[in-house]
C-alpha cells in the first residue's frame, strides 16, 4: 500500500468512508460474534483509539514482534482459552453469511478439527493453494510459484479452529520467510490424520493488499 499506510495501519484504510476493519467487525457482529481478540501491531494506537467504544467486546492484544500468522494466533491463546474460535485477517473483506458457513462444521461435526475458507481463483500463487479430497483438505502450499498449481482453491484467510490447534502452533518451525506460518500448523494437522473441512465462500470476498483492491471493495453492496 506504500504511502497510504504512512499514517494508518492497513486495516484502517477507508472503504466507503469507514475503516476496512470497521466493516470486518460489523460483518462479524452480523454473523453472531459477540467478542473479539484483536491482534495489533503497526500504529496500534490508531486502532485502539478508533474502536475504544465499538459495540462489541474487544480485547486488544499487541504483537510486538511481527513474526507471522502463527505467532499472531498464539498471542490469542489466553483470550480463546480452550474454546473453538474463528480466526480472520483484518484486511480481508468477507460477507456475514460466509463467516457463519466457516463456523458451522465445527459446531455440527464433532470429528472435524478445523475449517478453512477457500475462494476460487485462476491461480492461487499470491496466497496458499489448497487441495481437497471429498470436501476435506488434503494439502496446502504457501505461495506456490505462478503457474504450478493444479487447484483453483486459494486460502481465503478465514479459519475456525478448536483450541487444540495451539498445541500444533507450539511445534511449528520458522518458515523460509523467517515467520511462524499458520499453514504450517494446518499441515501438521493434516499429516496427523485430522479432518479439516474446506468451505467454499459464496459471497463477495477480497484480500485488500493493493490500492486497486480498495477501489473494488468500495463497490461491494454490504
Amino acid at each position: 500500500m506504500g504511502a497510504l499506510t504512512e499514517d494508518l495501519p492497513k486495516p484502517m484504510l477507508p472503504v466507503r468512508d469507514r475503516p476496512l476493519l470497521e466493516h470486518v467487525l460489523d460483518h462479524l457482529r452480523a454473523a453472531g460474534i459477540r467478542s473479539c481478540g484483536l491482534i495489533t501491531g503497526y500504529k496500534r494506537e490508531v486502532i485502539e483509539r478508533h474502536f475504544a467504544s465499538y459495540p462489541m467486546e474487544i480485547v486488544f492484544i499487541h504483537q510486538p514482534v511481527i513474526n507471522g500468522t502463527g505467532g499472531a494466533a498464539k498471542l490469542a491463546q489466553g483470550f480463546v482459552g480452550g474454546d473453538s474460535f474463528l480466526m480472520a485477517y483484518g484486511d480481508i473483506w468477507c460477507e456475514p453469511a460466509d463467516y457463519r458457513a466457516v463456523m458451522q462444521p465445527i459446531e455440527c461435526e464433532p470429528d472435524t478439527e478445523a475449517t478453512l475458507a477457500v475462494k476460487i481463483v485462476d491461480d492461487p500463487f499470491q496466497g496458499a493453494a489448497v487441495y481437497t479430497r471429498d470436501g476435506y483438505i488434503a494439502r496446502i502450499i504457501e505461495k506456490p510459484p505462478k503457474g504450478t498449481s493444479t487447484t483453483h482453491y486459494n486460502s481465503a484467510g478465514i479459519y475456525c479452529f478448536r483450541g487444540s490447534v495451539f498445541d500444533e502452533i507450539d511445534r511449528i518451525p520458522l518458515s523460509p520467510r523467517g515467520e511462524y506460518e499458520i499453514t504450517s500448523a494446518i499441515e501438521r494437522m493434516i499429516d496427523a490424520g485430522k479432518k479439516l473441512r474446506a468451505v467454499v465462500l459464496q459471497g463477495a470476498w477480497r484480500d485488500i493488499g493493493r490500492p486497486e483492491d480498495l477501489v473494488v471493495a468500495d463497490k461491494f453492496n454490504t
